[in-house]
C-alpha cells in the first residue's frame, strides 16, 4: 500500500500515523504511571537568576544542579562562585532563637521557656525582632538585650501577631501571622496590634482519642464583629510605642504598610468595612500623626496594593490600579498628585519587573495582546504607547537582567512545547537556548489540546482549553471531566504548553475530554468582568460554566448524561452549584472542601463581593448551593476535612441536612484530622477515590488491574 493509501486509510480508522506513515504509539499504563517515556519532552536549561547585566545563572542538572555562570555575547559558563549577601539567619530551635553569622557560627539569644514566633533579622542584621505569647519584642544579637514593646498579650489580644481573618485574607498565609514591619535602616518596627476579644468563637471538633478535644478560633463571618486594630511605631531598642493616628473602634481593615525609602514616614493602607474606599496615609514615626497621600473609590470592591514602587530621590511611586475597569500603572509625586498615567486600554498589567529611574521608562509584563498570553513590554514615564520586546504568538515567561539589557524567555502556545532564548531588549535574538520537543515526540499518540471561546446568555465571549481524546472521532460520544476553581481572578484558561504526559495523557486514551473553563470574573474581562459577580457571587460564574459545556454540546461528540466537573474550596463550591443549580447540564461532581452558603465564611473575603447578609439576603440566598438541593439529579461526592479551619466543615454538613430532609441520594467522604486541603497518605487515598469514581461513573467499566497494583 502507497503512503498515501495507507495515511488515508489510517485517518479513517482513527489512527495516528507519522509524517513517514508509521503508527503512532498509544500509552500503555507503564509510559504514564510505571518508568514515563524519556524523550517525549525535555527538560529546558534552567535559568535561575542573573549575576549581573550581563552574565545569568543556570543551574546545570536540574533544578538542584550546579549553578554556572553564563556570558550573555560569548555563551561561556563558568561554575559560579556562590556570593553571600546577608546570608545570616536566624531561626526557633526548642522554643528559643538562634542566630547564625556568614561563617556559619551560632549564637543562641534568646534563652527561656516560651516559645518565640517568627523571628525576623533587622536589614543590617544587627537586630531581631519576634513575638513571644502574643506581645511583641527586639533584641540585639551582639549582647542578648531584649526590649519588650508590649504586655498585653492574651488569648484574644496580639501584637505582632495577625488575627486569623487578616493572616488569611489580608497579609496572606505567606507571612505565617507575622504582622511586624522593619524600617530600611533598622532603626524603627511598626507592627499591628488586635484585640479578638468581640470576635465570635467557632469550635472545631477533633475526633481523636477517647473524648475527642475542642479548638476554638476566633473567626468573623459575614456581619459579625471584626478584630479591633491599632497600628503601633517603635523605634528599636525604646520600649515606648507611638500608636498610629486611627481610632481601633471604627470598622475598618488595615493593609500592609511600606516603609519610605528616606525611613521619614511609614504608608498606611486604611479600607472601610464595605471595602470600596482605600485611603493610602503617610504616618510620621515620631508622632503618629497622619496625612493622605492618595485615596481611590469604586463602586464594587478594590484589592489591596502589594507592588508599590518608590523612584529614588524623591521623584514619587508607581502603583498599578484597576479603576477603571482595567489593571494598569499611574505615576505619581509623593504628595499624590498624579504625574501620568503610564498604561491604559481594555487589556490588562500583570508585574513591574523594573524601573529604568536614568533613561525613564519601565518594563512590565501584560496580557494586552491576547488576554490568554502575557508579554514583556516597556513604556516612558513620560507616556506614549508600550513597546512590546516578546513576538509571536506565545505566552512569555520572562527574566529580565538587573539593568534591563538583556531577558531570557521561556515561551510557547497550546500547540508548541516550552522553547527558551536569550534576547536583547531591542528585540534582537542573542541565542536560543533550549527546545524541550523531544526525538520521542513524534513517535506517540499525545492528546490535542486547542483554545476555543465559548459565547455567555448575555453574549460575552470567554475562553475554554480541550484536550480531545486520543484518536478522536468527532461522530462519537464521550464523557467530558473538568476540574475547577472558579474565584475572582483566579483564571485557568492560558495559551500555554501544558505537558501532555502523566495523568491527562491517560484519561486522552480512555477516552474523555478534558476541560478547563474560565469564567467573567477569571481576569480575562479586568475588572470590568468581575464587577458582574459584585453581590450576586458565583451565580454568573456557574451560568458561564452551563453555557460553555453546552457549547461543547452543540458540537455533537458530548455525551450529555457524563459531564463531570470537581475543584476544591471554591471550586468545591462550584461543583456543588453545577450539581444543583446546574443539573440540566452537570451530572457528576466531587466537591472538596465547599463553602455552601456565604453567610459561613469570612467576613473580609465575603464581604468584599457580597456585603453583608444584612444588606443583601437576597444575594446570599440566591447563590448557596443549598437553595437549589432539590434539583440534585446526577451524582454528588461531598468531600471535606473534619478540622478545616478555613472552610468550615459546617458548609457540607448544612448541605448534607438540607438533601437528607429532601431524601436526595448523594455520596460523602470525611477525612479525620484534614484542615484544608487533603495531606499525607490521605491525600493518596483522595485521588485513587477521583480515579475510581471516573471509572465508575464517566467510563462505567472496572480500574484496570495496573492501576490497583500501582496503589498497592
Amino acid at each position: 500500500m502507497n503512503f498515501y493509501k495507507l495515511t488515508t486509510a489510517a485517518l479513517l480508522s482513527g489512527l495516528s500515523v507519522t509524517a513517514f506513515g508509521q503508527q503512532k504509539k498509544d500509552p500503555v499504563f507503564a509510559d504514564v504511571f510505571g518508568r514515563p517515556v524519556q524523550g517525549i519532552v525535555n527538560p529546558l536549561p534552567a535559568v535561575r537568576s542573573w549575576a549581573d547585566d550581563t552574565h545569568y545563572i543556570e543551574n546545570r542538572g536540574g533544578f538542584q544542579g550546579t549553578p554556572y555562570t553564563v556570558d550573555v555575547k560569548t555563551g561561556e559558563a563558568v561554575p559560579s562562585t556562590p556570593v553571600q549577601v546577608n546570608q545570616a539567619s536566624v531561626s526557633v530551635r526548642n522554643k528559643d532563637i538562634f542566630y547564625r553569622d556568614l561563617n556559619g557560627k551560632e549564637t543562641q539569644v534568646t534563652k527561656d521557656t516560651a516559645e518565640e514566633k517568627n523571628p525576623t533579622l533587622s536589614p543590617d542584621g544587627t537586630q531581631v525582632a519576634f513575638t513571644r505569647n502574643n506581645d511583641f519584642y527586639s533584641a540585639d544579637i551582639a549582647s542578648g538585650k531584649e526590649t519588650r514593646y508590649t504586655s498585653d498579650g492574651t488569648d484574644v489580644i496580639y501584637s505582632g501577631w495577625a488575627s486569623w481573618v487578616y493572616y488569611e485574607e489580608i497579609l496572606g498565609r505567606a507571612t505565617r501571622y507575622k504582622a511586624f514591619w522593619w524600617s530600611p535602616d533598622s532603626k524603627h518596627l511598626a507592627f499591628m496590634h488586635f484585640d479578638d476579644s468581640k470576635v465570635p468563637m467557632f469550635p472545631i471538633y477533633g475526633a481523636t482519642g477517647q473524648h475527642g478535644y475542642l479548638e476554638r478560633t476566633r473567626y468573623p463571618k459575614p456581619g459579625d464583629r471584626n478584630p479591633e486594630v491599632k497600628v503601633g511605631i517603635v523605634a528599636t531598642g525604646n520600649a515606648q510605642v507611638v500608636w498610629t493616628d486611627f481610632d481601633p473602634k471604627t470598622d475598618q481593615y488595615f493593609g500592609t504598610p511600606f516603609w519610605m525609602a528616606d525611613n521619614k514616614s511609614l504608608w498606611v493602607q486604611w479600607m472601610n468595612r464595605d471595602q470600596n474606599n482605600l485611603v493610602i496615609y503617610s504616618v510620621s514615626p515620631e508622632t503618629g500623626q497622619k496625612s493622605v497621600i492618595y485615596e481611590e473609590k469604586q463602586k464594587t470592591w478594590i484589592d489591596w496594593f502589594d507592588n508599590m514602587y518608590f523612584l529614588k530621590n524623591g521623584q514619587g511611586f508607581i502603583l498599578q490600579s484597576d479603576k477603571s475597569g482595567w489593571g494598569h500603572y499611574y505615576y505619581y509625586d509623593l504628595t499624590g498628585k498624579l504625574k501620568k498615567q503610564l498604561t491604559s486600554g481594555n487589556w490588562r498589567v500583570s508585574n513591574l519587573l523594573r524601573v529604568d529611574e536614568k533613561n525613564q521608562e519601565i518594563f512590565f509584563t501584560a496580557r494586552k495582546e491576547a488576554s490568554t498570553r502575557i508579554d514583556l513590554y516597556k513604556v516612558s514615564l513620560k507616556g506614549g504607547e508600550p513597546k512590546r520586546l516578546t513576538f509571536g504568538n506565545f505566552d512569555h515567561q520572562v527574566s529580565l537582567s538587573p539593568g534591563g539589557s538583556y531577558f531570557v524567555t521561556t515561551y510557547s502556545n497550546l500547540q508548541t512545547p516550552n522553547r527558551s532564548a536569550l534576547y536583547d531588549t531591542n528585540g534582537k535574538l542573542v541565542r536560543e537556548l533550549g527546545d524541550s520537543k523531544g526525538p520521542q515526540f513524534e513517535n506517540y499518540n499525545l492528546p490535542k489540546t486547542e483554545l476555543v471561546y465559548y459565547t455567555t446568555r448575555d453574549g460575552l465571549q470567554l475562553p475554554m482549553k480541550v484536550t480531545y481524546p486520543l484518536n478522536f472521532d468527532p461522530s462519537k460520544k464521550y464523557p467530558v471531566w473538568t476540574s475547577i476553581y472558579g474565584g475572582p481572578d483566579a483564571g485557568q484558561v492560558y495559551d500555554r504548553w501544558s505537558s501532555p504526559t502523566g495523568q491527562t495523557w491517560w484519561w486522552a486514551k480512555e477516552g474523555i475530554i478534558q476541560v478547563n473553563i474560565d469564567n467573567r470574573s477569571a481576569g480575562h474581562l479586568g475588572k470590568t468582568g468581575m464587577n458582574y459577580i459584585y453581590r450576586i457571587l458565583g451565580k454568573y460564574e456557574i451560568e458561564d460554566y452551563m453555557d460553555a459545556i453546552r457549547f461543547l454540546e452543540s458540537k455533537g461528540y458530548v455525551n450529555e448524561q457524563k459531564v463531570g466537573i470537581t475543584g476544591g474550596s471554591f471550586g468545591g463550591y462550584m461543583t456543588a452549584m453545577a450539581l444543583t443549580y446546574g443539573a440540566d447540564v452537570f451530572t457528576h461532581g466531587i466537591a472538596v472542601s465547599s463553602p455552601t452558603n456565604w453567610n459561613l465564611y469570612d467576613t473580609h473575603y465575603t464581604e468584599r463581593y457580597m456585603d453583608t447578609p444584612q444588606d443583601n439576603a437576597e444575594g446570599y440566598n440566591v447563590t448557596s448551593p443549598v437553595t437549589y438541593a432539590e434539583k440534585l439529579k446526577g451524582v454528588l461526592r461531598i468531600v471535606h476535612g473534619n478540622m478545616d479551619d478555613n472552610v468550615h466543615m459546617q458548609n457540607s454538613i448544612q448541605l448534607i441536612d438540607r438533601l437528607q430532609d429532601l431524601n436526595k441520594d448523594f455520596e460523602m467522604m470525611i477525612y479525620p484530622g484534614q484542615r484544608h486541603g487533603i495531606g499525607g497518605s490521605k491525600a493518596r487515598q483522595s485521588a485513587q477515590e477521583t480515579t475510581r469514581f471516573i471509572y465508575k461513573y464517566l467510563l462505567e467499566k472496572p480500574v484496570p488491574q495496573d492501576y490497583i497494583a500501582y496503589w498497592k
